[in-house]
């Protein structure tokens, strides 16, 4: 099982939960245990899409092509600026 927490009223209006249990085969990605759980976590592919979502995988920072394996927790949180990417948008 993969504990899942959706955190921020954004995401979590989009998926209905804040905190999930996922089962997973086997090692996995970010990306492909969204996919394969689409009735729960459906809601989060828009926000991958338009690259909106900050992802961490046992407490450190990860992105889709994070491994992902049994016992894991996932979080993933709105981000609502894209553009954060520590390069652009930054106030001079």
């Amino acid at each position: 099982m993969v504990t899942v927490l959706v955190l921020g009223n954004t995401l979590r209006e989009a998926v209905g939960e804040s905190d999930l249990e996922v089962r997973v085969s086997g090692p996995t990605t970010v990306k492909k245990l969204v996919e394969a759980n689409q009735e729960q976590l459906g809601g989060l592919k828009p926000y991958f899409a338009n690259r909106e979502l900050l992802v961490t995988v046992n407490k450190r920072i990860g992105g889709e092509d994070s491994p992902v394996q049994d016992g894991d927790v996932v979080k993933f949180s709105f981000q609502s600026r894209a553009s954060y990417d520590g390069t652009r948008d930054i106030p001079i």
